[in-house]
């Protein structure tokens, strides 16, 4: 049937094409019925703005916080630069982009025009129909926001292409301009202005702006509750706690450094795998992601599966450990941890696991005992950690020269980087769904966030000392030395050939801070076997993904060899968690079992777990 028939029919049946016929009834949510009100609410949602603007000067009145925001900007504006300079340093090529941007908006206006007509138009998929933001009925049925919405999407694909199709530039600032365009496009977005957003615009007429009063209010408090900066919420942390229903395996906190606490959890099985399992998390964030809850710890899973697991626990640190660098945390960490086991258990055979940059250090730390003969680490599992950072993914933007140097001058102030802005790095890499869509939530509509127990651990965010993140910065994101066998740790030139123990290295498809392929990559730097899986999401959801949920998949393939894409295709699919596939290659290296053991043999513990070191709040 061609598709002029199935428009008549359509039209015979009483669905015309195009906008429907104007109804009154359309336009009376967007009438404001009590001027006066609205009048009222207006002037007190100004008043709590100016609150939040108190809250804002005053530290900065004070001394108490002084600003590096403009040299980020600057960095944003010279690279933009660099790509407009393209475009107009030719008469033809300004013109070309012109002509790109002024011919789609001439399309999107000759179709609102056929749609108001009551015309069928052209029936090309939207590539843009699934973007949450932009839900709302309103959106596609109102010939006015249906515009803005189509003018928004074609200006931010322009621009894209403008970066994509500028010639002479390097590959860096070419990444860094992709990336600062995606954070504008965020941040521009109609969704994020009630005039411009038919679900703000009604709700605040219905409301008659009392909804913009509790988000002004909530505005203020959470710049107050940053000291000076935006500490935006995410989530309701009053229904959380520490200790009572996150982080609740049972355990003690067995020793304690300078940098860490070394936890040991309490067996639920008769019998246990002889090698004790120590957990190396990331310390940029708190290790209780793998301890939630109860149904979703892969703490208590793996203790249930006849584990005794081992967790270092990572200081908050503050400026006393400024001077605690790569070393400290692999000789106060990973090594300490390894002589608590030894002293708990009487063990010197150890698996470990490393999470994303504990991982990283995990390696470099086996790269070490590689060239000293340290064979306590028989066993090796890397969750989404990166020791190659050639295709690092959005986190390399922050990493040139210019902008470390930013970074460390701000540390040597202090002695360490604040929380917040790293917090506020990993929330830029998904902008359009961990920054705008709270700021709308909490400040435009008012509403409070909904508990969540995965962002209450995203925002409790753990400051880095100033030699320990320039290091990293430095060795890996900007010169990857790891990967290049030029990591220099404890006056030792580190290759991660010496590393010969089995890997188990485990990806996750989605992930936006240690992509895929980076991981398939940096397999290849080991002198041992490794074997790569690739889990379905991303970066925490991949990981944490206990098996009795049956959610995503993963993929188990050959080798370790040639392109990350041609082993994707050849790689076989299983439904569900990878978890139990991980338990199997850990017994197939090592199934002996003992007498389930005493939590901290004959040591003394400190605390019961979770321990302090974890409660301390940035």
């Amino acid at each position: 049937m061609s598709e002029e028939r199935k428009a008549k029919e359509r039209v015979a049946a009483g669905d015309k094409p195009g906008f429907q016929p104007f109804d009154p009834a359309a336009i009376e949510p967007y009438i404001v019925k009590d001027p006066e009100a609205l009048t009222v609410n207006f002037a007190r949602t100004v008043e709590q703005l100016g609150k939040a603007a108190s809250a804002w000067l005053a530290p900065r009145e004070s001394g108490e916080k002084v600003d590096t925001v403009a040299e980020p900007v600057v960095d944003m504006v010279k690279t933009l630069s660099k790509v407009s300079e393209y475009w107009l340093a030719d008469p033809r090529r300004t013109l070309e982009a012109q002509t790109m941007l002024l011919g789609s908006y001439f399309n999107i206006w000759s179709r609102t025009l056929s749609k108001l007509g009551g015309q069928e138009t052209d029936q090309t998929p939207d590539p843009h129909a699934k973007d949450k933001r932009f839900a709302d009925e309103d959106w596609v049925k109102n010939p006015f926001f249906d515009f803005l919405r189509q003018a928004y999407f074609v200006t931010s694909d322009w621009a894209e292409k403008l970066v994509a199709d500028a010639d002479g530039i390097d590959e860096h600032t070419r990444h860094k301009a992709g990336f600062y365009v995606k954070q504008i496009a965020s941040a521009i977005s109609p969704t994020n202005f009630i005039t411009t957003n038919p679900q703000l615009y009604r709700e605040t007429v219905a409301s008659n702006g009392e909804n913009l009063v509790r988000g002004m209010k909530m505005l203020a408090e959470d710049i107050a509750a940053g000291k000076g900066d935006l500490k935006m919420r995410q989530t309701d942390t009053s229904k959380f706690a520490i200790g009572e229903n996150m982080a609740m395996t049972p355990g003690k906190v067995l020793a304690q450094s300078d940098v860490c606490q070394v936890i040991q959890y309490d067996a639920t099985t008769e019998k246990v795998l002889k090698r004790p399992l120590l957990i190396c998390p990331p310390w940029i964030n708190k290790f209780y992601i793998l301890d939630l809850n109860p149904a979703k710890s892969f703490i208590k899973w793996a203790v249930d599966q006849g584990h005794t697991v081992f967790v270092i626990s990572w200081v908050n640190p503050d400026e006393r450990h400024a001077d605690k660098d790569w070393e400290s945390y692999a000789r106060e960490g990973v090594g300490f941890a390894l002589d608590t086991i030894k002293q708990a258990t009487g063990e010197e055979e150890v698996n470990a696991i490393g999470y994303c940059v504990g991982g990283t250090l995990l390696s470099a730390t086996l790269a070490l005992h590689g060239q000293e003969g340290d064979k306590r680490i028989r066993s090796a599992t890397l969750f989404t950690t990166q020791v190659d950072f050639t295709h690092a993914g959005d986190l390399k933007v922050f990493a040139d020269e210019d902008q470390i140097g930013v970074i460390e001058r701000g540390m040597k102030a202090t002695g360490y980087l604040d929380g917040s802005k790293m917090a506020t790095a990993f929330n830029m890499l998904r902008a359009s769904e961990l920054i705008w869509p709270y700021f709308v939530n909490n400040y435009l509509k008012g509403q409070e966030p909904m508990p969540f127990d995965l962002l209450y651990w995203n925002s409790d965010s753990t400051r880095m000392p100033a030699a320990n993140h320039s290091f990293y910065l430095r060795n890996c994101y900007l010169n990857n030395t790891l990967s290049k066998g030029e990591m220099m740790l404890a006056g030792k030139k580190l290759s991660l050939k010496d590393v010969k123990i089995p890997i188990y290295n485990l990806a996750t498809k989605e992930d936006h801070i240690a992509p895929a392929k980076s991981v398939f990559v940096g397999s290849k730097s080991f002198g041992g076997k490794v074997t790569y899986v690739m889990a379905g999401s991303g970066h925490i959801a991949g990981v944490v993904n206990p098996p009795d949920k049956m959610k995503y998949q993963y993929w188990t393939g050959g080798p370790v060899k040639g392109e990350f894409e041609d082993w994707v295709k050849k790689a076989e699919e299983t439904p569900g968690s990878w978890w139990p596939h991980w338990h199997e290659w850990i017994k197939a290296e090592d199934d002996r079992m003992v007498p389930a053991r005493k939590t901290g043999g004959k040591m003394n513990s400190i605390e019961e777990a979770p321990g302090s070191y974890v409660r301390v709040r940035a």
